[in-house]
């Protein structure tokens, strides 16, 4: 069997896209295989677009590296309004469903696309850093000297830390001047990513939660490895809403391959 794919990624975040609207086989080996950067097209995670319904234009279904169904990929849901518009499925704004319920996603440019994200109020603080859940687990730490933090050590000894059921994403964070420069180790993946966006999104929030922010809507501005991004959100006591995931997409290339 021969299927087309697109090749995206979102600031570094590489992803593999088919439309899957006239439904493809594929199990957890493919998927790993699809994902394998020696032996497949190789990526973070691959995505599937399905049919939507009157509440939403279409629906993701992502896949981790290792082949099994991931919780929300932000960056790869960014990828995917990209991949949908493209496809003539939506317009520029556009309501899909993921893995936590329906999200708005919007076309700003070219190449930067804005998701929406579910609220957040439930926050743990632990000494060495906090825990949330922002479609996706994530442990966020601060640390200084970030550049040269071994996030892959680290990040795998957290990643299956007891405190967290099923495991955590691993999100290392130094305050800069005006932003925030954010490393994660993602699971699995099992290795560090040049960004990602539920990880990012987690990161502001903390920032704002860690350093008593004003109740107030606020822009985070985010450096990772792989670009630049934007978080938007409003904070009232210890809640956040209205939060939305902006940054920079870009396609790869495209291809067919035989499974």
């Amino acid at each position: 069997m021969t299927i087309h794919f697109v090749k995206y990624h979102g600031a570094g975040n590489d992803f593999i896209i088919i439309d899957n609207r006239i439904p493809i086989l594929l199990d957890n080996h493919k998927i790993a295989n699809l994902c394998n950067r020696r032996f497949g097209i190789g990526a973070d995670g691959l995505i599937c677009i399905h049919s939507g319904t009157s509440d939403y234009d279409f629906e993701i279904k992502y896949y981790n590296a290792d082949g099994y169904e991931g919780s929300l990929c932000g960056n790869g849901s960014r990828c995917a309004v990209d991949f949908a518009y493209k496809l003539g499925i939506c317009s520029s704004k556009t309501h899909f469903l993921a893995f936590d319920g329906i999200h708005t996603g919007e076309i700003l440019s070219h190449n930067r696309i804005s998701v929406s994200m579910q609220n957040v109020s439930n926050i743990e603080s632990f000494s060495d850093g906090y825990f949330l859940n922002t479609g996706s687990p994530h442990f966020v730490s601060f640390v200084a000297d970030i550049q040269s933090f071994n996030v892959f050590q680290k990040g795998k000894l957290l990643r299956e830390d007891p405190r967290f059921l099923n495991g955590t994403n691993v999100n290392f964070v130094e305050e800069l001047h005006d932003s925030l420069f954010v490393r994660t180790y993602e699971r699995g993946v099992e290795d560090e990513t040049l960004s990602c966006g539920t990880g990012v999104t987690a990161a502001a929030i903390i920032y704002a939660f860690h350093n008593k922010l004003a109740d107030s809507e606020h822009v985070v501005k985010i450096s990772t490895k792989g670009g630049l991004f934007d978080i938007h959100f409003t904070k009232t006591n210890h809640h956040f809403s209205n939060i939305i995931l902006e940054g920079p997409v870009q396609i790869v290339f495209s291809g067919e391959i035989n499974l």
